[in-house]
């Protein structure tokens, strides 16, 4: 009997009718909590409230076994099959294994322990040999292979009935779906389908751009992406597949497969075109799976998929069959976990961070909570949308994630379905008390006080808090952003980095590093300080020697002279880039007319609408960003100012001209300045919207592909009598 059923057996008076309701209280409650994960694939709690509870039922039901029952939570496999979906009887159930949440080293050597007691091995017989692979974190499948070919794919559901979910797992790459010669006549393959992180990460970016549903994590993600019943919305997402176990096989006597271990099974996977994790290792008794555990454990964050744990299985099949299963679970097996990558926790306060693009992002303030292996106390909340959608106030208690490197965010609300639970566990008995705190500091967040009654909803400020100036949000979008772009300080290093690249300023010499010590010497605080610098400051920092400084100095001083088109690009506008900023210079020709101009006179501008007229006649608005231009003017940066040139009475307007190969004296770049200037736009594709296409030497298939539509093709000779002219 393990510790904590002897803590329940210990207590004395504690009537067989109380302790009944608290276990009915715990199987209700976790069976609404696996129907949320199992069934709707969006779960209310983190798994680790979860497994609290499983093994505080497990506790009672350990010292109170006649008040176990067929049905309760710990003696069968939860899930159902969603509506839609055909079912599907597994001829292997697929049962769930045995978790260990014991993180520490003894975890592995209790394990170890109990095989050698099943076995009844001697304390000098040698090590048992495992199997040990990750315990990858996504959605269970069974796939079918009749006479080579894949002809079902199924869910766990209940480890006895699954989902047919055939139509939306042969869109995943990584599954073969015909098998090469010599495989079985009948195949089984057991594994686990899942969302790679940066998979799930742009997911739920795209999510959140377009004020859709986000997912709560990676596995429900992977999970929602499968069981649908439009294939086409799987195949929009992106899974992925490991393999790691058999179901139903020809037998060995009918021309199917003879295993003897475990890792051979795995290796022939492998052979079969399935993929196995690179992380399976075969161990020697308890010390090889303590150090297996350890070492991936400090590879988890650097994964491209999510892990909580680590699986040992006993690798010769024969012992496998030999200590057979107990109830739900195989006794040759079990999950090792991790710290939990998902807690509960308490709001305490909403912050704005202002990033270095200018966005406003909310962050949760939250009481210390042990996740993912680091104490968090800020997640994000990424942006107001996700704060309504998701109900977050002051106060409330949250489901807080943190995985790999991935920031910390607030993945939802804990609802009042915890409260059950907590009833159910206390009392006056100190023994059952003791049980339900039995995390201890862990757990204390997830027992916070709920919200006032009245907590009013978050609001994003009108001002930037760090710069003050305005913030805004454009139609369509879910982000606000400050405007005070130049001015900014949360914004200061983006900001010299672009107004220093090559298409811009063309400052070389001026990179990230030189940029990050003149930041962090408070040597240069806006764009005009850079043209400030002297030759003392810069040859005291790290790495820069008199030389390297002179050249600089000789490179800020050279950039100066500029074109009105590359000091707007240089700006860093919102949504100006280097084509809309020579749209902008021909068409007002003078910079003073251009920030005077109303969001109607902007949207006159060949190729500009209302979100960039909107965006460039607020960058102008805001005080601080003209403070900025009149000093970097003041500081000799300065260009050739003309009058305006409507793009309609251009030479070239509304022609598409594609370049190709080199040119004899002409660049690139030189040749497309020429063409836009007098009108023209120069795309990178030929198209039968193309009016010309310029070919140099070395000329590949943009060429072939004008000739076989018939494009005009010109050469230097004939580019050059087309800008004289107009026509060619």
């Amino acid at each position: 009997m393990d510790p904590q059923s002897e803590l329940f057996s210990a207590s004395v008076g504690v009537s067989n009718t109380r302790v009944a309701t608290k276990i009915e209280a715990l199987r209700a409650q976790l069976n609404r909590w696996a129907h949320e994960y199992y069934v709707q694939d969006a779960p209310s709690v983190p798994d680790a409230e979860y497994d609290r509870a499983f093994q505080q039922l497990q506790a009672l039901e350990g010292a109170y076994p006649e008040l176990v029952t067929p049905d309760s939570p710990t003696q069968r496999v939860i899930g159902a099959v969603l509506p839609g979906l055909a079912a599907v009887r597994h001829r292997v159930p697929m049962l769930s294994i045995r978790t260990e949440t014991d993180t520490e080293a003894s975890g592995a050597e209790t394990f170890d322990a109990r095989v050698r007691r099943e076995l009844k091995l001697p304390a000098e017989a040698p090590p048992v040999e495992f199997v040990a692979e990750p315990k990858f974190d996504g959605l269970a499948m069974s796939l079918r292979y009749e006479n080579g070919r894949l002809v079902q794919a199924a869910t766990r559901g209940d480890g006895e009935v699954g989902e047919d979910v055939t139509h939306n797992v042969r869109t995943i790459r990584q599954i073969p779906l015909v098998l090469p010669p010599g495989a079985p006549p009948v195949l089984e393959v057991r594994g686990e389908v899942y969302m790679r992180r940066a998979d799930f990460e742009r997911l739920n970016e795209r999510q959140r751009e377009s004020a859709g549903k986000t997912f709560v994590n990676p596995r429900n993600a992977a999970a929602g992406a499968v069981r649908q019943l439009d294939s086409n919305i799987t195949a929009q997402r992106p899974l992925s597949f490991f393999a790691y176990g058999l179901g139903e096989v020809t037998p060995a006597a009918e021309g199917g497969p003879d295993f003897a271990t475990h890792y051979q099974l795995l290796q022939q996977l492998k052979d079969w075109g399935f993929p196995v994790s690179a992380l399976v290792e075969i161990a020697q008794g308890a010390p090889e799976l303590v150090a297996y555990h350890q070492r991936v454990g400090r590879q988890r964050d650097a994964l491209p998929y999510d892990i909580d744990g680590v699986v040992y299985k006993v690798n010769n099949l024969a012992l496998q069959r030999q200590l057979g299963f107990v109830t739900r679970e195989p006794r040759w097996a079990v999950a090792h976990k991790y710290p939990a990558q998902e807690m509960v926790t308490r709001v305490e306060g909403i912050d704005i961070q202002v990033g270095r693009t200018g966005k406003l992002t909310p962050v949760a303030r939250l009481a210390p909570v042990f996740v993912g292996g680091v104490t968090v106390t800020n997640a994000t909340l990424h942006n107001l949308f996700e704060i309504r959608k998701k109900g977050v106030r002051v106060g409330d208690q949250v489901i807080v994630r943190r995985a790999g490197d991935v920031i910390p965010e607030v993945v939802g609300v804990v609802p009042a379905a915890l409260a059950p639970v907590a009833q159910a566990l206390s009392g006056s008995d100190a023994l059952l008390d003791a049980a339900a705190d039995q995390e201890g500091a862990a757990a204390g967040a997830s027992r916070a006080a709920p919200r006032t009654p009245y907590v009013p909803n978050f609001r994003m400020p009108r001002q930037c808090p760090v710069c003050a100036s305005a913030v805004v949000r454009e139609k369509g979008e879910a982000n606000h952003r400050c405007t005070g772009g130049l001015f900014c300080p949360a914004q200061r290093k983006e900001a010299i980095l672009h107004f220093a690249q090559r298409r811009a300023m063309d400052i070389e010499g001026l990179g990230e590093k030189l940029v990050d010590q003149l930041i962090e010497g408070h040597i240069i605080r806006t764009l005009p300080d850079l043209y400030r610098l002297g030759l003392a400051p810069l040859a005291q920092l790290d790495r820069m020697a008199d030389k390297s400084a002179q050249n600089l100095l000789a490179a800020l001083e050279k950039s100066k002279r500029t074109t009105l088109a590359r000091f707007l690009f240089a700006l860093g506008v919102r949504h100006v880039g280097e084509a809309t900023a020579k749209e902008l210079a021909r068409h007002f020709g003078q910079l003073d007319a251009l920030m005077d101009a109303t969001p109607e006179q902007l949207m006159q501008v060949p190729d500009v609408g209302p979100i960039v007229a909107q965006a460039v006649h607020g960058f102008f608005a805001e005080p601080h960003n003209r403070e900025v231009v009149e000093q970097l003017r003041a500081c000799g940066v300065h260009w050739v100012e003309s009058e305006p040139q409507p793009a309609a009475l251009l030479p070239l307007a509304g022609k598409t001209v594609v370049l190709t190969g080199t040119l004899p004296t002409l660049t690139r770049e030189q040749a497309q300045e020429l063409l836009e200037a007098a009108g023209a736009k120069v795309a990178g594709s030929v198209s039968g919207k193309t009016s010309y296409v310029v070919a140099g030497e070395q000329a590949g298939s943009k060429l072939e592909r004008a000739h076989k539509l018939g494009v005009p093709v010109l050469d230097e000779d004939g580019l050059r009598a087309l800008l004289r002219g107009g026509e060619g």
